[in-house]
């Protein structure tokens, strides 16, 4: 059986499994489904079944009954907001742009500052470097991902937005690295390449591509890859370092999925 590490918790797979393949079942998925599919990566079913009942009390997961009359689950439009969110966050990841800054300036009254931690962690979550004290800033294209998530989360009367361009007075890319920590972020890239390069290079000597074992190493893939375009936004290249290893990354990435993820819906329909 295949470990179930802190980067591959139950709870996290579910999600992908939905935002994957979700499409590939009609209506809701049967536990007895679910089960199956996460035993394939490694986890067992009491896992599945308390995951499951944390994913329904955070509103994420809806209790249905399939047509054949069996108990089974759905993602909410909440959770299917996110995957879209989520689905966009990765094809841009694919093709950083250079349109430019927003800069997300905030102030909380001090009788409020739970939600001044709330409204950080989010932004943070979100990709934004931090520029200077309640001055947050990210790539132009992140807009509309976090206007409507602070709405959602009822944060929006404490942000006001802009658009603009960095002017000086230090280099841009000098300024980029004091706004991200591009050490840690390329921490991330490599990791990531560690446990999927070897993988892909697996694959790519082979001529044959089961189901479930397209299934197996693409969801274990795209549960390690999904997180990454949020801890990275995708940085205009030319203000990276040279040899940035988030290209890499990137390209395992593309290329995992081009070779695993429709093979892998044979498993999920079979």
């Amino acid at each position: 059986m295949i470990n179930v590490t802190e980067h591959h918790t139950p709870r996290s797979l579910i999600v992908t499994l939905y935002g994957a393949y979700g499409r590939f079942v009609p209506g809701p998925v049967p536990v007895a489904e679910l089960i199956r599919l996460l035993a394939a990566v490694g986890v067992d079913a009491p896992s599945v079944r308390s995951s499951v009942s944390r994913l329904k009390r955070r509103g994420l997961l809806l209790p249905a009954r399939t047509r054949q009359g069996s108990a089974g689950y759905e993602p909410s439009p909440e959770a299917r907001r996110l995957m879209e969110d989520a689905e966009h966050r990765l094809r841009a990841a694919a093709a950083p742009g250079d349109g430019g800054w927003v800069l997300a300036v905030f102030s909380v009254p001090e009788s409020q500052r739970q939600k001044r931690h709330v409204l950080r962690s989010r932004l943070a979550g979100l990709g934004f470097g931090t520029a200077a004290p309640g001055v947050w800033v990210a790539p132009a294209r992140l807009y509309e991902e976090t206007r409507h998530t602070l709405c959602r989360l009822r944060l929006d009367p404490y942000v006001d937005f802009f658009r603009g361009e960095h002017l000086g007075f230090a280099p841009t890319p000098e300024a980029v690295a004091r706004w991200w920590d591009l050490a840690a972020l390329a921490k991330e890239h490599e990791r990531f390449l560690d446990a999927h390069a070897p993988v892909l290079h697996a694959w790519e000597q082979r001529a044959d591509t089961p189901p479930e074992e397209a299934y197996r190493d693409y969801l274990l893939a795209l549960d390690s890859w999904r997180h990454l375009p949020y801890t990275d936004p995708g940085l205009p290249p030319r203000l990276l370092p040279a040899d940035w290893p988030g290209v890499r990354s990137a390209e395992v990435f593309r290329r995992l999925h081009a070779r695993l993820r429709d093979a892998g819906a044979g498993f999920v329909g079979g």
